[in-house]
């Protein structure tokens, strides 16, 4: 199946990219500017793994919707939450229906480039807490993008069902180079090592026996 990936450059994505890549025909790559605390540091791992595996990266730049939703990710380091990686803690970090707006812009391209499928990372570990990552609500998308599209296109899930430690085994088996991969949600140079995603990285390494490329402040 000719697919796109949604592709943020973090360790979910990546590994999507790389699961895709293994499984299907990857004919480009999607990524979103929407003006997160982390976006330039996160694109640019996201650049690195497309160009890589020598797939096109096509940019959205939605940084002009960024004062008009209301989320902590939008709203600099400091509204970061540092605690673990739980709902009461990340419930601060939603960008409201952020996977809705990505899904049907995806859609538009996917068809546009010739693709059947699209990809998106979204597991276990954002159920509860990110309800546009729900598996309800992928299956509604999923639907809507079929009906939407003449090519009724697929959304393939594949991690739906994993956990993140799961998702770390996987990559490293599929050969992604973590080292350019990036997850805090602060957007420091160097992974601030206390907010709830750097957690969250660390423990699905140390869980999967598999060594951490990141350095962390802390």
């Amino acid at each position: 199946m000719k697919c796109l990936v949604l592709l943020s450059g973090g360790v979910d994505s990546s590994t999507a990219l790389y699961w895709a890549h293994s499984e299907h025909e990857v004919v480009a790559t999607l990524s979103f500017d929407y003006g997160s605390n982390h976006a330039a540091r996160e694109l640019a791992c996201a650049r690195y793994q497309a160009d890589t595996l020598g797939i096109p990266l096509r940019g959205i730049d939605l940084r002009s919707l960024a004062p008009h939703l209301s989320s902590a990710l939008l709203s600099g380091a400091d509204a970061i939450p540092a605690a673990d990686y739980a709902e009461k803690n990340m419930k601060q970090t939603v960008v409201p229906f952020r996977n809705g707006i990505f899904l049907a812009i995806a859609a538009g391209v996917a068809e546009s480039v010739g693709a059947e499928g699209i990809v998106i990372a979204a597991h276990t570990g954002d159920h509860s807490i990110y309800p546009d990552c729900r598996e309800s609500f992928m299956q509604t998308m999923q639907q809507a993008i079929a009906q939407g599209t003449y090519a009724e296109i697929q959304l393939l899930r594949p991690f739906i069902s994993m956990t993140k430690r799961e998702i770390v085994t996987l990559g490293a088996k599929l050969g992604v180079d973590f080292a350019h991969t990036y997850s805090c949600y602060c957007g420091r140079e160097i992974h601030c090592g206390h907010c709830a995603t750097c957690r969250e990285r660390r423990e699905a390494f140390r869980a999967a026996g598999i060594p951490d490329p990141t350095s962390y402040l802390a």
